[in-house]
């Protein structure tokens, strides 16, 4: 970051927690009527993590003319009862925080999107989808990589959850009890019951033809969010005539680390989406 893009304002609070905090890029040019905001959700598996270390591409953002706005949340520990949901309603508190806080130093901001990397990419997909409609302004667009959209056993196959034990069926209602923040009766698991208990964190059972243009990226080989869940996050933005653009990496794990060229192009795809969905005036 350097004086010729903007300047960053570290550590604003929005909420009581230790972590409700927010890292804002501002552009050098502050001249302008309005702006677009991006917000980038931090990786870490719901545990770990920290806007700090997605400081490039918020500075790359910052660079394109926009207000870029890194958001920490309360991480899952073994001495709290944190959750996907949980950090998902923290992301949405957050929103009119940092619009306000944008306001203050002076930039008027009239539209944004959102993104996020791994489990950022869910929160990313659930404020999209889920929470748009209650966003302080428009949300414009969607980019994420590698974030669990889906909940189902027999998607989260490279955890054994596919099985059909009573130890597999145990494992994945407790799993993704805790991603929920409620506990999940196994009897449910695999029934339309199932479908409206998990459906607070599932991302695709949002999308409806309203629903934002997207552009989404994902490892073939990915071992930490298993690749068959993307199946049903394309699905749902084809089946309802989303915009999106869906970038399956042949090579790839969960870091999309093998295919350069195509992550190349994923990222192309984000320029075109933000510069067509969220122009720079």
């Amino acid at each position: 970051m350097t004086d010729e893009i903007g300047n960053v304002y570290k550590d604003i609070s929005y909420g009581d927690g230790e972590a409700n905090k927010f890292d804002l890029y501002v552009p050098a040019d502050g001249d302008k009527e309005s702006y677009g905001l991006v917000v980038y959700l931090h990786a870490g598996g719901f545990t770990s993590g920290d806007k700090a270390g997605d400081a490039e591409m918020l500075t790359w953002l910052c660079s394109r003319g926009y207000v870029a706005a890194g958001i920490n949340y309360t991480l899952r520990s073994d001495e709290n009862d944190k959750s996907v949901y949980s950090q998902s309603t923290e992301i949405k508190e957050a929103m009119p925080k940092v619009v306000e806080e944008a306001e203050k130093l002076g930039y008027h901001i009239d539209k944004m999107a959102i993104a996020g990397g791994s489990a950022g990419g869910t929160l990313a997909m659930l404020y999209a989808y889920r929470d748009a409609k209650d966003s302080p302004v428009p949300v414009k667009m969607m980019f994420e990589a590698v974030g669990p959209s889906s909940f189902y056993r027999a998607d989260w196959d490279v955890y054994g959850l596919n099985r059909d034990t009573d130890e597999s069926r145990k494992a994945a209602a407790g799993l993704f009890g805790v991603m929920l923040g409620t506990e999940i009766d196994v009897d449910i698991l695999d029934t339309p019951e199932y479908d409206e208990r998990i459906k607070p964190i599932s991302a695709f059972m949002w999308i409806d033809e309203n629903s934002v243009p997207s552009v989404i990226a994902y490892g073939a080989h990915d071992r930490v969010c298993p690749f068959r869940t993307a199946a049903h996050l394309v699905n749902a933005l084809e089946e309802n005539g989303v915009d999106y653009r869906y970038f399956e990496m042949p090579h790839s794990g969960h870091g999309l680390q093998n295919d350069d060229k195509m992550y190349e192009q994923y990222m192309s795809a984000v320029e075109e989406y933000l510069n067509r969905y969220m122009p720079v005036e």
